[in-house]
């Protein structure tokens, strides 16, 4: 059925839509530090669950590098949090754009006295703060802030959008004119070869390496390759075909991989696809995981970017000049009565030639620097190929689709898949949970957002236990779990967002707090106080801490929470008390006494 729903599509004009670079401002922004920017990451990079929003500059290695507003405008966002991007300012200019700076250590201290106020205020220290325009007016180039490591960062660096102010979608800052030296092109290291005739996940694809070959790159391997490659040319049984490239972009300065712009997909020529990687939003991040290869890069930990649009793929923004195959290519009529042998050179004759069709991927950095991908195919009948992991339910992409079995039922609303696949279920006996171990289908297949999952327990669970229930994930790498709600017919429920082995157990273990001061010592030399929490089986919902009966601003990065001496700690004996609870409401508590 899917192979002839791709041929209807061809009974259909070809429709393209012509893509420049966006008119955006140029050198209306500057370099937000005082150092040459040098890029560990840029925009429209493939993150787990995500496209990178931004520029990461470098920091020299270290913190405290100062930040300056980029433009004139307004400080309208404070925001706090553990993850994401740490401790970041937003800043409002009045041309309709806005700018981010993230994963900061410090404020201005104007600003920095501000959000203090606000947080022992609220007694939170993860706040989202919403400013007016006259509360802190910037100019183009005062310092705002000091760079940092905080937030969902792994190395001191700066995180810095562009955005634009109405929809809030982060723009590419590289199309702004900021001043990037980049003289180098795209790097194309493999092609990966799929059948759109039949689901992503129901195959593998065939993925070969690339050779530069004068301007340009090619196949590496020019001998026999099983019935793949047969001098120089890529054979393939599939009617429809789609490309993907695993390829790295560099700039001078860094040894950091970084993302291209565009890609321009032909076939003998003609203009099939482009992708230009801009403008996309938050709420479309996670598509990420239908333009890569999500199952690739869950087997064999690669990034292979699709110059083709999955069924259930519904970031339309970063396509352009796509035919009605979605960037699929279809063989010419004829060309599947070859056969193929391998043992034969495919020199036979000229008509023979004529079936050779040349596919070239035109490959260009925010700098225009390019590279272009020349690679020969050919199609060939070959016996089918069952499909991987066939089972006897299919779940279909942009459909509702539901399961459900004595013991574990969820369903699945239209936008959850991007493309089909033949959903596998099996359970196995654990005497030590209280429910059989469910796996259903794959870690592999991703699920776009969340949805609820119900399952029965195997054991009677007492009424006080009730809110201890904990529903366990695993991936075949990691586990974790998160509480599970009960419902008055038996069933626990969660919201889940991934394939793989689910089953009830019980948390009634509190988290595990450790303190990094001895109990009693003198403090009077020291910058903060840290402890170590850690929960076994959920994570930690909640925690706070008490300074002689006051509440304090401790904050959490990782499994640290620290809380750095302010006012709020005057010289003398204190008693800290530390609290933690996990999301089963199990709480932990440790009593600190110390001199400072």
């Amino acid at each position: 059925m899917k192979l002839i729903a791709y041929f209807l599509f061809l009974l259909f004009p070809f429709f393209a839509f012509g893509q420049q670079k966006p008119d955006y401002p140029q050198d209306y922004f500057r370099n937000p530090l005082d150092i040459p920017i040098f890029l560990a990451g840029n925009f429209g990079e493939c993150r787990p669950g995500h496209f990178h929003s931004g520029v990461d500059i470098k920091t020299l290695g270290k913190e405290g590098q100062p930040v300056h507003a980029a433009a004139d405008g307004y400080i309208s966002r404070i925001k706090m949090e553990k993850g994401g991007f740490g401790h970041g300012l937003y800043i409002t200019h009045p041309n309709g754009y806005t700018t981010l700076y993230a994963h900061l250590s410090e404020f201005a201290p104007e600003i920095q006295k501000y959000l203090k106020k606000e947080q022992y205020a609220k007694k939170h220290w993860d706040v989202d703060i919403q400013l007016s325009p006259d509360q802190f007016p910037v100019k183009k180039g005062d310092q705002i802030a000091w760079s940092g490591n905080t937030g969902a960062s792994t190395a001191p660096h700066l995180h810095f959008e562009i955005r634009n102010t109405k929809t809030e979608h982060p723009l590419n800052p590289e199309l702004f004119g900021l001043p990037i030296v980049d003289n180098i092109a795209p790097v194309p290291v493999e092609v990966a070869i799929y059948d759109l005739t039949k689901s992503i996940y129901e195959q593998d694809p065939f993925i070969t390496t690339l050779k530069k070959d004068g301007d340009k790159y090619i196949i590496a391997k020019e001998k026999n390759d099983g019935l793949n490659v047969i001098n120089g040319v890529l054979w393939t049984s599939a009617a429809v075909i789609g490309i993907g490239l695993n390829i790295n972009d560099f700039m001078e300065g860094s040894d950091n991989t970084i993302a291209f712009l565009t890609a321009k997909l032909y076939m003998d020529d003609s203009l099939q696809s482009e992708i230009q990687l801009d403008n996309i939003g938050y709420d479309e991040t996670r598509y990420i995981n239908a333009y890569a290869d999500y199952k690739t890069k869950e087997q064999k930990h690669k990034w292979i970017q699709c110059l083709f649009k999955l069924p259930g793929n519904h970031l339309d923004s970063i396509y352009r000049f796509l035919n009605r195959l979605n960037g699929g290519i279809t063989a010419p009529e004829g060309s599947d009565v070859m056969t193929i042998d391998s043992n034969k050179p495919d020199d036979s004759t000229n008509q023979e030639r004529k079936l050779v069709h040349q596919i070239k991927v035109v490959v260009t950095d925010d700098k225009n620097n390019t590279s272009v991908i020349l690679v020969n195919v050919r199609r060939a009948m070959r016996p089918p190929i069952p499909s991987l992991n066939a089972g006897e339910i299919k779940f279909s992409a942009g459909q509702p689709n539901n399961f459900n079995d004595p013991n574990v039922s969820f369903s699945l609303d239209s936008k959850q898949l991007y493309d089909d696949i033949y959903f596998s279920f099996a359970k196995t006996q654990d005497a030590t949970a209280y429910s059989d171990k469910y796996q259903l289908h794959h870690s592999y297949v991703p699920v776009h957002h969340y949805f609820d999952l119900q399952i029965k327990p195997n054991k009677t669970i007492p009424f006080d236990l009730r809110s201890k229930v904990v529903m366990m994930y695993s991936d075949d790498k990691d586990e974790d779990g998160r509480a599970a709600a009960f419902s008055e017919n038996g069933w626990y429920v969660a919201k889940v967002r991934n394939f793989g082995t689910y089953w009830l157990d019980i948390d009634t273990t509190a988290p595990v707090i450790k303190s990094l001061q001895k109990n009693g010592a003198n403090l009077g030399g020291a910058k903060q106080i840290t402890f170590e929490v850690k929960d076994d089986a959920t994570s930690v919902k909640s925690f706070s801490g008490y300074l002689d009966g006051k509440w304090i601003c401790f904050e959490q990065h990782n499994n640290s929470f620290f809380y750095k001496f302010d006012e709020y700690c005057s010289k003398g004996k204190h008693k800290l008390v530390f609290k933690a609870e996990d999301e089963n409401g199990n709480e932990a508590k440790y009593e600190l006494n110390f001199t400072r």
